[in-house]
């Protein structure tokens, strides 16, 4: 096997490790909040640079979760056979990967505007400190949750520079959006985080109490995607993907209703993608066809 072989062997190992076409969750957010920002379409060379930094960060991002707890992802049965702790990628390939995506981040970033690039190593921070969260805080799901806010704040700064109320709310949706599924997704691991002494809401709520949680933060995001509409004035074809949205979350729930994880998969991976889709596809149905 050649050297140049061998490293794109270990990008795909990398790639299939941090779930790379999973980005869908974050990437119609961001695109989302740009269309929102231009009141319209941007310019193709502004979405490229969006796209590339969600790119870099979502990288960086899982790649440093996965570094971070490869010692505890070694010792939990469902993780244990992932690409760090079952030796098939090191961590110094790991984190050149990591410094790589960071550096695209930040170039993107200051390609799009000075505010985008000044916030950037804010939002490194707190992909840092959402990977270290598990260890000290039940608060990890809000951090995740913040990371992804990130995405439409930040898409909304490329194209305005500003920081605008509305903007905020987009964050914020995304927030409760984000902390609502991984707690559903963190109840696969109620056991072993008890037994590890590690944190989240399923270890302090249990089952029931972490189902409630994430039907509250959904609850919330539904709340704020029609506060949304009504501060952009937003149209009906926007309050058609908002009840879509609802019908998904709604379906999401039902089927994880008794704590059966066995449709976590659902649950978790089509539902949540097809919400994100739902909204960046409703938003510029809504904004193209005034």
């Amino acid at each position: 096997m050649t050297a140049e072989t061998s490293f794109f062997s270990k990008l795909s190992i990398f790639m299939e490790m941090i779930k790379f076409s999973h980005t869908i969750f974050a990437l119609p957010f961001a695109l989302t909040g740009a269309l929102l920002a231009a009141n319209g379409m941007p310019t193709g060379a502004t979405i490229t640079w969006i796209v590339l930094a969600m790119i870099g960060a979502r990288t960086a991002a899982m790649g440093l979760n996965r570094l971070i707890d490869a010692e505890i992802d070694g010792r939990n049965p469902r993780t244990a056979n992932r690409a760090i702790p079952a030796g098939l990628i090191s961590k110094t390939f790991t984190l050149t990967i990591i410094i790589g995506s960071i550096a695209l981040l930040l170039i993107a970033a200051a390609r799009l505007n000075p505010l985008c690039l000044k916030l950037s190593p804010l939002a490194v921070g707190f992909l840092v400190l959402y990977s270290y969260c598990k260890r000290f805080t039940s608060l990890a799901h809000l951090v995740l949750g913040i990371c992804l806010a990130a995405a439409p704040l930040g898409a909304w700064i490329a194209i305005r520079g500003t920081i605008d109320t509305a903007a905020l709310v987009l964050g914020l949706l995304v927030l409760f959006w984000v902390a609502g599924f991984d707690i559903l997704y963190a109840l696969q691991d109620l056991e072993f985080d008890r037994a590890a002494g590690l944190h989240s809401i399923p270890v302090r709520l249990g089952v029931s109490g972490s189902l409630w949680a994430a039907r509250i933060f959904h609850l919330a995001m539904l709340g704020l995607l029609l506060l949304l509409w009504s501060m952009l004035q937003l149209q009906l074809l926007f309050l058609i993907g908002i009840g879509i949205c609802a019908t998904l979350l709604f379906y999401e729930h039902w089927l994880l209703r008794k704590g059966d994880l066995s449709k976590l998969d659902a649950a978790f991976f089509s539902m949540n993608g097809y919400i994100s889709i739902a909204v960046l596809v409703f938003t510029s149905l809504d904004l193209l066809t005034r």
